[in-house]
């Protein structure tokens, strides 16, 4: 069973596990759970899929329950009508604020790209940061005598492929648990004496007009075990007031990489 975080005639927002891919893929032929056909299962309905989050990445996800709901829906996220709220966990302190315009080049899979420009110029991506909480912990990485971590707010303006995973390696500061872009000692060390044993990003909120009703919705997702024992660990319990928390009961899967 999904948590289900809205619902009524016209949409339904789910908070996604990590670790779940959204719809099946020829990618990954071997899995068996996938968000979209649990959540048909779950209310009976059919859904449409209007944007998605990398397997790795909880938090909301919104779905439409009519093909012109989608449309609708999916012109929004087009013309970047819709807001999205992140939070990460990374290494090193990172405080302040600023809104970072690096362009970023199209990343490639070898398989599903095959047919894809490889040498397409970099295209514009904008993402406003925040450093939200800083922690150093008596655990050494590397040459490191200890270990520093931030919690950090993003909100991506524009939608490139692993945007805020790449934004933040290039300011230094990778994300906890990226196997793709970040440090793997940190990762490794992380897991070990901290519990993060997944990518530590979150889709926080989504802040959108109804596409029907004409509405604000504020869809909020609820933190997961692993976020919630770093947020005790670390001291940071009261920094995100407005974000619930859930009990989960299934242990959080590993960031595969696939995605």
């Amino acid at each position: 069973m999904l948590e289900i975080i809205y619902q009524d005639s016209w949409l339904v927002a789910v908070n996604k596990p990590s670790g779940w891919l959204v719809h099946r893929s020829w990618l990954d032929r071997h899995e068996t759970v996938f968000v979209m056909q649990t959540v048909r299962d779950q209310i009976g309905q059919h859904v449409y899929t209007v944007h998605r989050l990398d397997r790795p990445t909880s938090g909301v996800l919104l779905m439409a329950l009519s093909s012109e709901t989608a449309r609708l829906l999916s012109q929004q996220f087009e013309q970047h009508q819709i807001q999205k709220t992140y939070h990460a966990v990374v290494r090193g302190w990172l405080e302040g604020d600023e809104l970072l315009d690096y362009p970023l080049t199209e990343e490639l899979d070898k398989i599903a790209d095959k047919f894809s420009q490889p040498d397409k110029a970099p295209q514009p991506a904008t993402t406003h940061w925040r450093g939200v909480a800083t922690t150093e912990q008596p655990v050494a990485v590397s040459r490191y005598p200890s270990s520093r971590y931030s919690l950090v707010e993003m909100l991506p303006q524009t939608g490139r492929k692993h945007q805020l995973r790449r934004h933040m390696t290039h300011l230094r500061h990778p994300i906890i648990g990226d196997s793709a872009h970040g440090d793997l000692k940190q990762n490794r060390s992380a897991a070990q004496h901290f519990g993060m044993n997944r990518l530590m990003l979150h889709a926080s909120k989504l802040e959108l007009a109804h596409p029907v009703t004409g509405e604000p919705l504020e869809l909020r997702a609820g933190l997961d075990g692993v976020w919630q024992r770093a947020m005790q660990q670390f001291g940071w319990q009261n920094c995100l007031p407005e974000v619930p928390r859930v009990e989960l009961n299934e242990e959080t899967p590993q960031d595969s990489g696939q995605i």
